[in-house]
């Protein structure tokens, strides 16, 4: 690892969502984090409440230990900003002063962090930083379904944009969305896929092979209305009885939203024998466990721009039917074991159910990797670079404002 005090070095701080409030931007921030320090000196800023726990959706789980990852010692940690800022704010803005980033790259994916992310940048900025807006999301699907929410990310979004620098999207189709969605301006938008969820995977341990008993078909991730979860009961429930009794269907996930569709679904169907539900935000040590056991996952989304649990999918080489919608096809075009079916297709998806279990302990090669992932940032961050000793000035801004040693 580089030194980080030196003034040649690159300084990276990772903004994102951390546990209390855990999801899987929490685990891509950390993973990130973790990928980029094998290359440069690495910090890593946290938001913590996100809003009112009473206006969160998974308020079931805020403040359970959840999630199991820590991060490592050489990546200093502020956990973390609320969204109600007071102390917290004052003492993220001294941890951006103590590390010192070259590059701040802020995770976006929903507009309670509009207001934090703003105030972050302008004083980063300020000092001298470079500012790199990483898209999960144009905006939550179920906040931009509120006027107020998505008239005020509207309002607000483009005076964060005027301080940004450059932005990742992990997809083609994510890059056409973003611009038609937003002023971009001339900052550089680079795609760079999304990195694998290899650490909540112990491939060491996974289910051998097994020709006898049930067909094990799990779902897992949070029930929201555009998840598709009662397409795939529907499509379940299609079968032959000889056809359905081959398997055994598992819906592991936290019901946000009000969104009882799947639950009404499997109350009604003829095989809800054969249909197990979990309603809850699950631990990563259960949710290893489900994904170790299951033979075959089903991600039936009527949109998505990206997938944490395709990505967990693909880590552990399972077979996967997953809908042909946003940037998943670009997600699984070179992993041998996904199934592309139409979304809200039930008849679609039946079929593809009975062809998965045609793959029956077969594993695939994950296409997707960090090394990737680093070295597509390394080439941004060069970039940037290039462009700083172009312009010949705002390189050195931040080590005039603070000193060779530091503040």
């Amino acid at each position: 690892m580089t030194d980080p005090k030196s003034p040649c070095t690159d300084r990276v701080l990772v903004v994102g969502s951390g546990w209390l409030y855990s999801s899987g931007i929490s685990h891509y921030t950390y993973r990130l984090s973790l990928a980029l320090a094998g290359q440069y000196s690495v910090s890593t800023l946290l938001m913590r409440r996100l809003v009112p726990k009473r206006l969160y959706p998974g308020r079931k789980h805020v403040g359970k230990e959840v999630s199991s990852p820590v991060y490592r010692s050489d990546i200093a940690v502020y956990d973390g900003v609320d969204w109600y800022w007071g102390r917290s704010l004052r003492s993220a803005l001294t941890f951006i002063d103590q590390q010192r980033p070259t590059v701040i790259i802020l995770q976006w994916w929903t507009g309670a962090v509009l207001h934090t992310y703003l105030r972050l940048a302008k004083h980063a900025s300020e000092l001298g930083s470079r500012i790199v807006l990483e898209w999960h999301e144009r905006q939550d699907v179920g906040e931009a379904s509120l006027p107020g929410a998505r008239q005020y990310v509207r309002m607000l979004m483009p005076r964060l944009l005027s301080l940004v620098d450059a932005h990742v999207v992990h997809s083609a189709y994510d890059l056409e969305a973003v611009k038609a969605s937003y002023p971009l301006g001339d900052a550089p938008v680079h795609v760079i896929p999304h990195g694998p969820y290899d650490h909540l995977v112990d491939l060491a341990i996974k289910k051998p092979a097994s020709e006898s008993g049930p067909f094990q078909i799990l779902y897992f991730g949070v029930v929201r209305p555009f998840k598709g979860v009662e397409d795939l009961v529907a499509a379940f429930d299609s079968l032959e009885p000889d056809q359905a009794h081959r398997f055994r269907l598992l819906i592991v996930g936290e019901t946000w939203e009000g969104w009882t569709a799947p639950d009404r679904a499997i109350e009604q169907s003829r095989y809800a024998h054969l249909i197990e539900r979990v309603d809850r935000y699950v631990t990563d040590r259960e949710l290893s466990e489900y994904v170790r056991c299951a033979d075959g996952v089903v991600l039936p989304y009527h949109r998505s721009s990206s997938s944490g649990p395709l990505q967990l999918v693909m880590s552990a080489g399972l077979p996967v039917v997953v809908t042909a919608v946003g940037g998943l096809v670009e997600a699984v075009r070179d992993y041998q074991g996904a199934l592309l079916v139409p979304a809200q297709d039930v008849a679609a998806l039946g079929t593809a159910l009975l062809q998965l279990a045609e793959r029956r302990g077969e594993r695939y090669e994950d296409s997707h990797s960090w090394q990737r992932t680093v070295s597509s940032y390394q080439s941004m961050i060069e970039m940037l670079n290039q462009a700083d000793r172009k312009a010949g000035q705002r390189g050195h801004t931040y080590r005039a404002a603070v000193g060779a040693d530091g503040p």
